[in-house]
């Protein structure tokens, strides 16, 4: 773990549900070199303070009931690319920590994790590192040293980043009108988004379609 600073950082914490938010706050409560200065559950409000308050890291969760973490990442790496980007999920690792390192975050770890690996997890960010478990460091070496021939990939990884994020609220029961206003998106967009899943992940109806999202959904989410 990284020595602790003589400097207090001041850290945004976003996720939509109270109770993390809650224990994360008292987790960094005992920590005198951390502090949190703001929180949000929603992306819209969370791009507009992170704007004004400046923290020197935000705790994102890339699962938000009103929106996309992923998005917001992006958002806020083009627009505030001083602010340092730690997500937090319940998702698994393996499908995610490359997406959103792509995106713009420099640490991946998850909800199940040890508080001393969180904690480890914000101050490697703070300091300037990129933070993922060892076992995934691991697979993306063994990735850079394979030849693309060799590569295989689920085909949910060929998914795109918006619609692995439709996929996903699919899973978690939402139609496509609620996917269209939680996104922003048209509803013609979804619809689309969706043909091209289905394409992807080689099923040809609906129905199937929303058997294969709650299955991921279950599976990724531990």
């Amino acid at each position: 773990m990284p020595a602790r600073s003589s400097r207090q950082y001041r850290i945004f914490l976003v996720d939509d549900h109270p109770l993390v938010r809650e224990w994360l706050g008292q987790l960094l409560a005992r920590e005198t070199d951390l502090v949190i200065c703001g929180e949000s559950a929603e992306p819209g409000e969370a791009f507009t303070r992170i704007g004004e308050l400046a923290p020197d890291l935000a705790v994102i969760d890339i699962s938000l009931r009103d929106g996309s973490g992923l998005e917001l990442i992006k958002n806020l790496r083009a627009a505030h690319p001083n602010v340092a980007l730690l997500v937090l999920s319940m998702h698994e690792e393996s499908l995610y920590a490359e997406r959103v390192l792509r995106a713009g975050a420099r640490g991946y770890v998850m909800k199940r994790d040890t508080t001393k690996r969180i904690l480890s997890a914000i101050r490697q960010v703070l300091s300037g590192g990129i933070y993922v478990s060892e076992t995934f460091a691991t697979q993306m070496t063994a990735k850079l040293v394979q030849s693309r021939a060799a590569a295989t990939r689920s085909p949910v990884e060929t998914l795109s980043d918006r619609e692995l994020e439709v996929f996903r609220l699919l899973g978690r029961g939402r139609g496509t009108p609620q996917i269209a206003d939680m996104l922003h998106l048209s509803l013609k967009t979804v619809q689309a988004y969706c043909a091209r899943i289905k394409d992807k992940l080689g099923v040809t109806s609906m129905t199937e379609l929303l058997r294969e999202a709650v299955r991921f959904d279950a599976e990724s989410s531990g």
